[in-house]
């Protein structure tokens, strides 16, 4: 089941088992966030892109009992994620496509999809910036095989009209991420930005889409706090990831 360098890691919160690598790839908080932010209804069908090793999929199961297509480029990361889909008992559930984003048409049809996720790369490539010398990483983080205009082309077209997606981002992109979905009818409905500390600035968003959704209407909700005072994680996200609710700062 684990190739060398993986571990086994667990969610507590959701009894959620991934195999992961620090070598290659590990889910980070941004993915839970994502996956606690979705709506989702118990028969939505789903399709996370730029699925990694398949953490938000396999997190996102624990809402619904749709159908869950996962779309990962690199074949380590696709594998990664179909060992961890049979580790969890769920391969009826999700579907694991190990394939360029581009050609995500070719095994979903457009205009059948309930919700698109999406953690997509968040760096854009310039020549000047500096990309992580682990190939792995840097084409996670880094637009390095798709952009934000392509991701955005094939949210759209997989959604139903009045389809839902969810974006997790960094702030600094958040005016171009709203403003190119737009251009793909994909208008903002929900914001939540997502603080180290309370009195730090955000260092991430989460954003809910609905395609040709009418214009206005948009909530910016109460701000997510990751750590208390004390340095320990803040009563929500510690219940994010361990299920129980602890008092904090």
């Amino acid at each position: 089941m684990l190739e060398p360098g993986e571990r086994i890691d667990q969610l507590y919160s959701q009894n959620i088992k991934i195999i992961q690598s620090p070598d290659v790839f590990s889910f980070s908080l941004d993915a839970v966030l994502l996956a606690d932010f979705a709506v989702l209804h118990q028969h939505s069908q789903i399709v996370d892109l730029c699925a990694g090793n398949g953490a938000v999929g396999l997190f996102l199961t624990q809402k619904t009992a749709g159908s869950i297509s996962a779309i990962e480029l690199q074949p380590r990361l696709a594998d990664m994620a179909r060992r961890s889909v049979i580790l969890n008992h769920l391969e009826r559930q999700i579907n694991v496509f190990e394939r360029d984003l581009a050609t995500t048409f070719e095994v979903i049809p457009k205009d059948s999809v309930d919700v698109v996720t999406c953690n997509p790369p968040y760096f854009s490539h310039l020549p000047t910036s500096k990309k992580n010398p682990n190939p792995y990483l840097a084409i996670a983080r880094h637009e390095l095989k798709t952009n934000l205009d392509s991701i955005l082309t094939i949210t759209s077209g997989l959604l139903k009209m009045n389809g839902k997606a969810y974006f997790v981002y960094r702030p600094d992109r958040f005016v171009e991420l709203v403003t190119k979905a737009q251009q793909h009818r994909l208008i903002a409905k929900r914001i939540r930005l997502v603080h180290p500390l309370a009195q730090r600035e955000a260092n991430m968003v989460l954003v809910e889409f609905i395609k040709d959704g009418k214009f206005g209407g948009q909530r910016f909700l109460p701000p997510l706090v990751v750590y208390a005072k004390d340095g320990n994680y803040s009563p929500e996200v510690h219940k994010l990831l361990y299920g129980e609710t602890v008092t904090g700062d």
